[in-house]
């Protein structure tokens, strides 16, 4: 029997209304939550293997405030682009899917992968008037603590690249990885929670277009981080880590927010890389915070 979401009631209670826009050759999908009588006030960028279903928990949190997500080309409902998936090409599309929906200037968060995307976006010339960073990839992967997992993880995705579509499909998706994966990263002592954010992993981190996309994502992912474009950051920009994250660790995080020179640095005690499952509630508050400061 499956686990009821805890943040099930709270988002019911925000309207919510699902949109199709062609962006860069992808059919994206994207859901606007909150009332429609006001501008936007924020754009959310999910992380690798996920989709807009994974940064709800947060949304849940925030009643009241405009907020658009869509699913990142050839993930969740999104289909891929008709171009080989890096950085330099998500952050053109996240540029051109802006000016799609008319949202120059309007701030924007990433999460994880999200925050290379959003931040390599910026350099590129997109002009948010505020950033949000949660879990951001701070450093080069092979930089914390598990770096060690780096030459298996990547073995992982070649072998789905070179299988025959339905066998890589299977690889890619196979359940045991996932819940490794999930088991890794959860941090909570709550059973409950752990045990639906083991069953959100399996429901959305299979949704994915293609074995090629996938694997051209997860290369983007480690190809470069947050750091090398923090130049670029110059607006206030507001860090959410998680204190026991070894995707990203704290280390680097304050390393990055020493570099932005409008940057905020909000640390959340007990919580690895999965601040958006484990704590909504206080991102959101950071980021409730942050946005009233800068109103």
């Amino acid at each position: 029997m499956s686990v009821p979401s805890p943040y099930a009631a709270a988002l019911a209670a925000i309207p919510v209304r699902e949109a199709v826009v062609e962006v860069r050759g992808s059919t994206v999908r994207y859901w606007e939550y909150g009332p429609i009588d006001r501008p936007v006030d924020l754009l959310l960028v999910h992380g690798f293997r996920g989709d807009h279903h994974g940064l709800e928990p947060i949304v849940s949190n925030l009643p009241g405030l405009r907020i658009v997500t869509p699913d990142l080309p050839g993930y969740g409902v999104s289909t891929a682009m008709p171009t080989r998936h890096t950085i330099a090409t998500y952050e053109q599309w996240l540029r051109s899917f802006v000016d799609a929906l008319g949202l120059e200037g309007t701030p924007v968060l990433g999460h994880s992968f999200g925050s290379i995307v959003v931040s390599h976006a910026v350099a590129a010339g997109l002009k948010p008037r505020l950033v949000v960073l949660i879990n951001p990839i701070a450093a080069d992967a092979t930089s914390g603590p598990d770096r060690v997992m780096m030459p298996i993880v990547k073995l992982y995705f070649r072998i789905g690249r070179v299988l025959p579509h339905r066998a890589a499909d299977f690889w890619l998706g196979i359940p045991l990885a996932t819940r490794i994966m999930s088991w890794k990263l959860a941090r909570t002592t709550d059973k409950t929670l752990r045990r639906w954010i083991h069953e959100e992993h399996l429901r959305y981190y299979a949704g994915f277009s293609d074995p090629t996309t996938l694997s051209e994502g997860y290369e983007a992912s480690v190809s470069t981080n947050v750091i090398a474009v923090a130049a670029s950051l110059t607006m206030p920009t507001l860090i959410i880590a998680g204190a026991l994250d070894t995707i990203a660790p704290l280390v680097h995080q304050r390393e990055l927010a020493a570099l932005l020179p409008d940057g905020e640095l909000v640390i959340l005690e007990g919580v690895g890389h999965l601040v958006h499952y484990e704590k909504p509630a206080e991102a959101a508050a950071a980021i409730m915070t942050f946005l009233g400061a800068h109103a």
